[in-house]
């Protein structure tokens, strides 16, 4: 009996000690879901992370996505950041891979993230999006374009959703007069070229547009197109829809004009990086048409802005997923406020106001004016598309 009572003596007194030590600020460690984000300096700041592939075969959108943040942060940091408190960047690498976009999930967790950029591709993102529905951490993807990366209430996205991409895509062809005969290569294999293409099929009708050739390549089979292009060429087509990634769509123009095929070509985000596909006859690409929110070349007074700030930071002239990210913190920016988030909140208060203030938010951005967000994630503004004339991307 003695026993019993000096044990529960001991424990008593261990745990009065335990929280002796967290009441003043002792050697307990706080919980995350009580302690402010703070960065090396111990200063209170808000920690935005970021997933996207800056290696790899799509290394090009990863690397613009991280750059059009970085130069959105640094001006709203210049100028007193969110509400007077500061913003903390982190973009991992996840080379375009899912497994390693989970990893790099749980990397920025480890770092205190508590709003997420990304991810960049849409097969991580859906991924990550599992993750983050669980810890219910707010996930905002510039460029994640399948219709699950807005699976659930925590996810929302600056781009159009491939099926608004496709069905955007045969209205332009359609209103624009572009073609009525129109064929189409797309991969099957991916879930971006899928999606896009089958709401562009399904709509083409109702614009006026006749799907002449309907041809179909995969992952293993993705270098040669002579078969796709000779009957896109025997079916009379006046243009071809890629709904596909810039790097196929660099073989197939230059096979194209190898066998005589002269035809329009429109595309859609996808072949945002065709010029800078190395050892690529940039000539090639001239007149090419895609559907994309941005061009460098427009005359408004903050897209001149943002590619002089652009240019002079990264040597570069920025495409449209670096306009995407840039709206993307920009719009973080504008909920945040109306939410009135403090740095002191954990991940999942963040997160449930702003998934209530996304939807009462109207930003004027790089990739739309008026902007405005539904409450399924969805972006809704007007569609626009360029063309590549003499090397570089025209408004149309």
């Amino acid at each position: 009996m003695k026993k019993s009572m000096k044990k529960l003596l001991s424990v008593t007194l261990a745990v009065a000690m335990a929280a002796s030590l967290t009441a003043c600020g002792g050697k307990a460690p706080e919980s995350s879901s009580s302690a402010a984000a703070s960065n090396a300096t111990g200063e209170a700041v808000f920690k935005i992370g970021g997933i996207g592939p800056i290696t790899g075969s799509t290394a090009i959108y990863g690397q613009a996505v991280k750059n059009g943040a970085e130069l959105a942060i640094s001006e709203i940091n210049e100028g007193g950041g969110i509400n007077g408190v500061k913003i903390e960047y982190d973009f991992q690498d996840d080379e375009g891979d899912t497994e390693k976009a989970v990893n790099a999930y749980n990397t920025l967790k480890d770092w205190g993230m508590q709003i997420l950029v990304g991810t960049v591709t849409s097969a991580p993102c859906i991924a990550v999006g599992a993750e983050s529905n669980k810890d219910n951490l707010f996930q905002l993807t510039p460029s994640g374009s399948a219709v699950d990366c807005t699976k659930f209430e925590n996810q929302f996205r600056v781009c159009f959703s491939d099926p608004n991409q496709g069905a955007a895509s045969a209205q332009y062809i359609g209103e624009n007069k572009l073609a009525t005969k129109v064929a189409v290569i797309y991969d099957s294999s991916d879930v971006y070229s899928t999606g896009i293409h089958d709401k562009f099929v399904s709509e083409a009708e109702g614009q006026g547009i006749e799907v002449v050739a309907d041809e179909a390549f995969t992952a293993d089979n993705n270098t040669n197109f002579s078969v796709q292009l000779q009957k896109a060429q025997d079916s009379g087509a006046e243009l071809v829809f890629l709904p596909i990634y810039y790097s196929q769509a660099a073989l197939i123009l230059a096979q194209a004009k190898q066998m005589g095929f002269e035809t329009e070509f429109f595309g859609c985000d996808g072949l945002d990086g065709l010029l800078n596909v190395e050892n690529f006859d940039t000539a090639l690409a001239e007149n090419v048409m895609l559907l994309t929110p941005f061009a460098a070349d427009a005359k408004d007074e903050l897209t001149q802005k943002f590619v002089a700030s652009y240019k002079e930071k990264y040597k570069e002239t920025p495409n449209q997923f670096a306009a995407d990210a840039y709206d993307a913190i920009y719009a973080i920016k504008a909920a945040s406020e109306k939410a009135a988030i403090t740095p002191d909140m954990d991940a999942s208060a963040i997160c449930d106001a702003l998934k209530k203030s996304m939807t009462e938010i109207t930003i004027n951005g790089l990739t739309g004016e008026n902007m405005t967000w539904t409450a399924d994630g969805e972006p809704e503004k007007a569609p626009k598309a360029v063309k590549i004339v003499n090397g570089v991307y025209t408004a149309m």
